[in-house]
């Protein structure tokens, strides 16, 4: 009956459409189910939002919400397009979104808002990252029988293949270990739910349903194929067995070889943190880019990670590691605030960045951040990598808001991360980025189920030449000239027009 009022609702004439549209935003909420199955609460879940979505292209199709500017274009799209004081978008992503002041929200939920709702391990714990999926996957806190459904699920699905292994053991030791998480995640694709539904010509509007199953089959085998990959290249392949008892991120852990509660604990908080960070990231961008052209949840990870595998994304907190044992090498292991300042404003002097500090979007504290200090204060108190690293949150930024240079003087999530794994006893730093990976699949693939489920389109972005743009941005009387100029330049006979919709 939920369900059937839900669609009534948003099933609206067109002089409701607006309204529909508007009340959608609320609809996975209210759309509260008692059952423990996550494909089926899914189910359930997707006619109304896709009725939501054909309302608001309906009524809104045609609206104009921002101006695209040449830095845009030349500048990485970002900000792209501008929608109000609201900030920007080029993209549906509906699992989560980042505000500039507030940080990310999953489902419209803050990061302490999640450790306060969702079901954890241990009384007063770190969330389990399997609510988190359940979340990100139907906007409802879920409730503690549906956590522990999903971690059965999640460990039904785990086994690795044998030809994965053989093929992981075939690599040297050396082979960096996100070339192996990409290599084992394609080895994984023979099992593809959806590839094999494409081919017998599944119809469209069920396409989520095949995505779902590699999906999950994917998030489960993670934890499995990262400890394989762990254990090859720093442990010399001596691979430790799932424990039936513990849960997804906490299997994780005990496969690499740790068994530390605070290192299980560690290991959730990780995984929830970093799983989503909207779409327009490279990871999630790279995904949902593959995605659109039907590749199945492999193809799509897998082309997702090699983007998180550049230095500029996955491997930052790598370079904060770097920098912080560069700066203990020449100050000692615990320098004074001052002596810290002064290696900091070197740092600047000498033309570098001081890793781990800034962010494209975010404008204050990353949440992420502050997130893993508590953690820290409460596990680690005494940890003098951690106590440098709490000089540099008070040192970092008044140096850095002094230059009148810098948008966002604050610290990131890659400014902490490291530190924590380091307390562990994870050192190898080349690992990182595949927890990176393991978690942030998390993310991807949830959006990946929706955008089948919602029918989103092949992503097509137009592209422009430096030609075209100069003849754009000509004053009036020399535009015609300039237009020619930039046809004949790019080989054309005819001038090359801007898009209607790009203001520049």
């Amino acid at each position: 009956m939920l369900l059937k009022h839900a669609v009534r609702t948003l099933c609206v004439g067109a002089g409701g459409q607006v309204a529909a549209a508007a009340a959608g935003a609320c609809s996975l909420r209210r759309l509260c189910t008692d059952t423990v199955d996550l494909k089926k609460a899914l189910s359930e879940l997707i006619p109304a939002q896709r009725e939501r979505l054909k309302a608001l292209r309906k009524a809104h199709g045609k609206r104009v919400v921002g101006e695209v500017t040449v830095e845009q274009i030349v500048g990485g799209m970002r900000g792209l397009p501008v929608m109000g004081a609201g900030g920007g978008g080029a993209m549906l992503w509906e699992t989560s979104l980042l505000d500039p002041e507030k940080g990310i929200r999953f489902r419209g939920l803050s990061i302490p808002e999640l450790q306060a709702k969702l079901p954890t391990a241990v009384e007063g714990g770190q969330p389990l990252p399997e609510g988190l999926l359940w979340l990100l996957l139907t906007g409802q806190v879920p409730t503690k029988p549906q956590v522990a459904a999903v971690t059965e699920e999640l460990r039904h699905r785990a086994h690795v293949p044998p030809h994965v292994l053989r093929l992981l053991n075939a690599m040297t030791h050396d082979t960096h270990p996100m070339t192996q998480l990409s290599v084992g995640v394609m080895a994984l694709q023979t099992g593809s739910h959806f590839a094999a539904a494409y081919r017998r010509g599944a119809r469209k509007d069920l396409h989520w349903e095949s995505v779902y199953e590699d999906s999950m089959d994917l998030v489960a085998k993670l934890p499995r194929l990262a400890a394989m990959i762990y254990r090859h290249s720093y442990k010399g392949g001596e691979h430790i067995q799932p424990s039936m008892s513990l849960d997804w991120a906490g299997n994780l852990a005990h496969m690499m070889g740790y068994e530390d509660p605070g290192c299980l604990e560690m290991m959730r908080m990780y995984q929830t943190i970093h799983s989503d960070h909207e779409g327009g990231n490279v990871s999630a961008h790279t995904t949902h880019l593959v995605g659109s052209a039907l590749s199945d949840p492999y193809l799509s990870y897998a082309a997702g990670m090699n983007g998180l595998a550049g230095p500029l994304h996955g491997l930052a907190n790598q370079e904060v590691l770097r920098w912080l044992k560069d700066l203990t090498a020449k100050l000692g292991p615990r320098p004074d605030k001052e002596a810290v300042r002064k290696y900091v404003q070197d740092t600047l002097a000498s033309g570098k960045v001081v890793p781990g500090y800034g962010h494209a979007v975010l404008r204050k504290t990353d949440p992420r951040y502050i997130c893993q200090r508590e953690f820290a204060q409460k596990y680690m108190p005494d940890y003098p990598l951690f106590k440098l690293v709490s000089d540099l949150y008070e040192v970092v930024p008044e140096v850095l808001g002094k230059t009148g240079k810098i948008k966002n003087p604050w610290p990131n999530v890659d400014a902490h991360s490291g530190v924590l794994l380091q307390y562990y006893g994870i050192s190898e730093e080349n690992f990182y980025t595949v927890l990176f990976g393991v978690s942030r699949a998390l993310g991807v693939l949830s959006q990946g189920i929706w955008s089948r489920a919602l029918g989103l389109p092949i992503e097509r972005p137009k592209s422009i030449t430096m030609a075209a743009l100069e003849a754009a941005c000509a004053p009036a009387e020399a535009r015609p000239v300039a237009a020619a100029e930039g046809a004949a330049a790019e080989g054309g006979t005819e001038a090359i027009p801007m898009p209607a919709s790009a203001a520049v």
